[in-house]
């Protein structure tokens, strides 16, 4: 796969230049409300946005899970630094350089109990057609002055989440998300292109020239928010400039009848390996 390096960029030009701040997309208050205008919302924008999902409990319990997962005993879940470990030496240090954890649903009890709440279920069920199977598990946090980007991508652009029908995203703020802390932007309707080729440039993303910024909806949340999304959205998140937190819960469902794309397929759709299409 072709590489195209990267011209250097500080985190403030490239989040001047790749996001807008301008456009907010709606959200539904509560979970109670969605309804069948919401679900053709969501067909036609490849997202829905829904307030007050989490209460203060549910929040509260999955901030103390992934504390102790990253500090004291990470239970046979994966976490990943920006640093080799080796390099950090103090908790604040851990704290500043932490990026995910995976794999945590099979370990804590709180979290399972997210990724299986009632509400949230319902409205996959409701999108999918069918019983959602959780496939996939992740908790990205973006710690203050200068949280890393998750540059514009596909999420079934990921080996691991390429089927051969939609993923549907649920994207769970637990501190606010807001338009300076790097909170979700999205281009509505993009699911509808299709799979697209990616790139191994800052991440493996998207080509940064192909990006309709001039599209991009930000879809800043309050605590226990969540975003709904397609497998196919275009999506990403810009650098967390401010001085406060972004934590976020993440996890990937499909329908109990869904298989997943051969190899061969994945390269077809998502990479430039058989078109030989430069970024």
């Amino acid at each position: 796969m072709a590489r195209t390096e990267p011209t250097e960029q500080s985190p403030e030009e490239i989040s001047a230049r790749l996001y807008r701040y301008d456009r907010i997309a709606d959200k539904i208050e509560g979970s109670k409300n969605w309804n069948e205008t919401h679900l053709a919302d969501y067909w036609r924008n490849g997202f829905a946005a829904v307030e007050h999902v989490l209460d203060e409990e549910d929040i509260q319990n999955s901030k103390e899970a992934l504390y102790e997962l990253i500090f004291k005993d990470n239970k046979g879940a994966i976490i990943q630094f920006s640093k080799p470990k080796s390099e950090l030496n103090t908790d604040e240090e851990k704290e500043l350089a932490f990026r995910k954890v995976h794999e945590f649903v099979k370990v804590d009890d709180r979290l399972r109990g997210i990724a299986e709440h009632p509400a949230i279920l319902a409205i996959v069920q409701d999108i999918l057609g069918e019983t959602p199977r959780l496939v996939q598990d992740m908790a990205l946090l973006k710690p203050p002055h200068g949280g890393g980007e998750k540059p514009w991508h596909q999420d079934m652009a990921y080996g691991n989440l390429a089927y051969e029908k939609p993923v549907v995203g649920v994207w769970i703020a637990l501190d606010e998300a807001s338009l300076d802390n790097g909170c979700m932007h999205v281009i509505p309707g993009s699911h509808a292109d299709g799979a697209t080729p990616h790139y191994a440039i800052r991440d493996w993303q998207l080509c940064d020239a192909h990006v309709q910024v001039e599209k991009d909806v930000a879809v800043p949340l309050l605590p226990g928010g969540i975003l709904l999304f397609h497998g196919l959205l275009k999506h990403g998140t810009p650098y967390n400039l401010s001085t406060k937190k972004r934590r976020a819960l993440q996890f990937h469902y499909v329908g109990e009848s869904a298989t997943k794309l051969t190899p061969k397929e994945y390269k077809r759709f998502f990479t430039n390996e058989m078109s030989g299409a430069e970024c």
